[in-house]
């Protein structure tokens, strides 16, 4: 069995990390961290568990949930995993963080969006953890970063298009759109009922801090430099995620082309499923499930490849995905608990 810890399992992503691994069959959740809630049964912060998990949040300190676990999934805020990766690796254990911390190739794009880095240890291994275009890369690696939600979302899109080059790679539009919960548990007065029911907004507008994070992702697949324009937009729901992208296809290329290639793309992919002619994603299909699903269209009037792809991101873009992560860092097949459809309706 993986023994688990989890610091920081209070918030959104931390329960749905919990609800996902009460029930793979591989794992031992051992100790769990939250500052707010020292010595509080789990399942009465959360009575959707109760009889799934009986542990109460740790008076511990996270040397010791290190020392108890194998891996540790860190679902604290940006810029707090960096201490915590350099005791994890000194232990010689796995970390798996679901903040930005570490997800940058160069800590100096970190410091432009999020702010200073401390002092890391040089023995810290860190890879970018989309494991559709980086698992092969994982096997030798101690911190996997786990990528964003609307980054999830924009590169899967993207990824066949870029990698085979199908598309130009100037003048990528990207329309995105999230529901409440990517904005984290903490309240504020933003996220209030009344400030978001019967609304849609846009937000982070040309300054969204996931654009030099999706820039780096289709950079690397192109290998090229890449810059695209990226707006974000608040809709009244709790879950989901839906990115319409906007691009060129190459002289020569068709749809047909395009469709082919991205079934071969993700032809042995468990999570990625790419939709039929003229069907299109919606969000409550991926709902509760860490599937991506993807469809495609070419609008002849203005020569643009349409490319749109919905995920849940509490699970394919964060919670999910991260165990799909510590799968594939630990041998086991990448879909052990996560094979499961969304929830419908």
């Amino acid at each position: 069995m993986i023994k688990v810890g989890i610091v920081g399992a209070s918030g959104y992503t931390g329960v749905e990390l919990i609800r996902i691994l009460s029930l793979h069959p591989e794992v031992d959740i051992v100790g769990i961290t939250s500052n707010n809630h020292e010595g509080r049964e789990y399942s009465d912060l959360y009575p959707s568990l109760k009889g799934y998990i009986n542990l109460r949040f740790d008076e511990l300190c996270e040397a010791e949930i290190i020392r108890k676990s194998d891996v540790i999934f860190s679902a604290l805020p940006n810029g707090h995993a960096y201490g915590l990766a350099n005791e994890v690796v000194a232990k010689n254990k796995k970390l798996i963080d679901l903040s930005a911390d570490f997800r940058f190739n160069d800590f100096s794009v970190y410091e432009k969006w999020y702010g200073p880095v401390p002092l890391i240890d040089q023995k810290v291994k860190r890879i970018y953890g989309l494991p559709e275009i980086h698992r092969m890369e994982m096997k030798d690696v101690n911190v996997v970063a786990n990528p964003g939600c609307y980054p999830t979302s924009v590169i899967l899109g993207l990824a066949p298009g870029l990698r085979y080059g199908l598309i130009k790679t100037e003048g990528i539009i990207i329309d995105s759109k999230s529901g409440v919960s990517g904005a984290g548990h903490k309240p504020s007065f933003a996220n209030l009922y009344a400030e978001c029911n019967e609304s849609v907004k846009a937000y982070g507008v040309a300054c969204h801090r996931h654009t030099p994070e999706i820039e780096q992702e289709l950079s690397y697949l192109s290998e090229s430099n890449i810059k695209v324009t990226f707006t974000p937009h608040l809709v009244p729901m709790t879950r989901g995620i839906l990115s319409t992208i906007y691009c060129e296809l190459r002289d020569g290329i068709t749809l047909y082309i395009v469709r082919e290639a991205f079934e071969e793309f993700y032809s042995n992919e468990s999570f990625v499923k790419i939709l039929d002619d003229g069907q299109f994603p919606r969000t409550k299909d991926t709902y509760g499930s860490n599937n991506c699903h993807i469809g495609l269209a070419y609008d002849e009037h203005t020569g643009k490849l349409i490319i749109v792809s919905a995920i849940d991101n509490l699970v394919k873009g964060a919670s999910g995905q991260a165990v799909q992560n510590m799968n594939n860092l630990f041998g086991l097949p990448e879909d052990t608990g996560l094979n499961l459809p969304a929830i419908y309706p």
